[in-house]
């Protein structure tokens, strides 16, 4: 481990030395060690094109040339206001507003201050509280971690959030027989929230369809429908983090178009610029913007971030959006979810033990084992085995998972399915 670095989501005492990577193209990795790896998991979600697209490439080395930065506090720029339109063009007519901020954390922090000053705003400051999912994972802010709080990552920092109330996720596999006992205990446990807390409830956030850091936890859309609808029924605005299932990742653009209610907020990050780098929106319903206009600063969301829409950044967001007009992924995403279910099946054939598996759309997931956090010891195991395979498959706690990008191939599908199966059957 380099002397100066302090890397992420790391027990430095223990880890392996940190895999060097050189350089990369499409869907591999070519490492120091002169191996190639293929990156299975899109570099935590955010590649969605492949590494070193040259269309996104060539638009970050224009704007560069032409505008760094400049604050966006009183000043705009080209690239913004294109970014933004385009956004708008693929969302519902209501979502209108587009603020930017840095990645997926700030995102939501954004969504979740707007939604109390809104009702503040309104003359109704007695909605405050924020409804969350149990198992949900919306960042590493303090905001964010609130309504995190029953992830399992942040018991550290429990004392210092700020009141979540979390619903039980009826999380289901390929063959629940449980599923649906689950999804009513769920809404029965909703339905008594509402009844006492509904009226002082200013916003519920979910993982629209999958949780993704606590394991690739999947619902089902007839559950969340309803969950909705309930919530909707009480005024309580709905803030969509799709900072993972956004650009595609579920099989269509975005998630909340597989479900019958629409956000009021949707979050994006990760592969808003293709990968390239970081930047976020915060998308909200026209009638949350109105509700801060006003003669006095007071109305105002007083809320922005240095670098808060820079122009290059922008820029590989606007090229990135215009590589998915040009090339419509769809096609591409069913046959994904077709392969994911057939390998998904063969290997629960093949396995010999339960794997607990579920796809939808690029993303598979299988559980090994019962040990269903992230201090199994399974874990090392599995990094270790995958990266022998030329593999980089980073396993949430003893979930395997495969969110690979849209240019990977069909035989490069294969390779990542062969090493999975290789090591789950040397798995004890």
């Amino acid at each position: 481990m380099h002397k100066n670095i302090w890397p992420p989501f790391t027990q430095t005492a223990t880890a392996p030395e940190p895999l060097h990577i050189k350089s990369a193209k499409g869907a591999v990795l070519h490492g120091l060690n002169g191996k190639n790896y293929l990156d299975c998991i899109s570099s935590w979600w955010v590649n969605v094109h492949g590494h070193c697209h040259e269309k996104i490439a060539e638009s970050i080395v224009k704007q560069a040339s032409q505008l760094d930065h400049v604050l966006f506090a009183g000043c705009t720029h080209d690239s913004a206001l294109f970014l933004a339109k385009s956004l708008c063009n693929l969302l519902p007519a209501s979502l209108s507003r587009v603020f930017y901020s840095d990645n997926g954390s700030t995102a939501v922090e954004v969504a979740l201050k707007m939604a109390i000053q809104y009702f503040q705003n309104l003359g109704t400051p007695e909605r405050r509280h924020i409804l969350a999912f149990q198992g949900g994972y919306h960042g590493d802010t303090v905001g964010a971690m609130s309504v995190g709080a029953e992830s399992g990552f942040f018991e550290p920092f429990r004392g210092i959030f700020f009141p979540v109330h979390h619903l039980p996720y009826p999380a289901t596999w390929d063959g629940d027989d449980a599923v649906e006992a689950k999804e009513t205990a769920a809404l029965a446990a909703l339905e008594q929230y509402l009844a006492m807390h509904g009226a002082t409830t200013a916003a519920f956030i979910v993982e629209p369809l999958v949780q993704g850091a606590s394991g690739m936890r999947f619902c089902r859309p007839e559950f969340l429908n309803k969950a909705l609808k309930l919530v909707r029924e009480q005024g309580i605005l709905l803030v969509f983090d799709e900072v993972m299932t956004g650009f595609g990742r579920l099989g269509s653009l975005f998630a909340f178009e597989q479900l019958e209610v629409q956000p009021d907020f949707i979050c994006l990050a990760k592969g808003l610029t293709g990968g390239f780098l970081p930047l976020s929106v915060t998308v909200c319903d026209e009638k949350i913007f109105e509700a801060f206009q006003g003669d006095s600063f007071d109305r105002a969301f007083a809320h922005g971030h240095s670098y808060t829409a820079n122009p290059i950044a922008c820029a590989a967001g606007v090229a990135s959006l215009e590589i998915f007009s040009t090339r419509p992924y769809d096609a591409y995403w069913q046959a994904v979810e077709v392969f994911h279910k057939e390998q998904l099946a063969r290997l629960q054939k093949t396995a010999g033990k339960p794997l607990k598996t579920r796809a939808r759309g690029t993303i598979a997931a299988l559980t090994v084992g019962d040990d269903e956090n992230y201090s199994t010891t399974l874990n090392p195991f599995l990094k270790k085995a995958f990266l022998e395979r030329g593999l980089l498959i980073r396993p949430l706690g003893n979930v395997i998972y495969l969110m690979p990008p849209y240019c990977t191939t069909l035989e490069q599908l294969e390779e990542m399915y062969g090493g999975i199966e290789a090591v789950v059957l040397a798995c004890k």
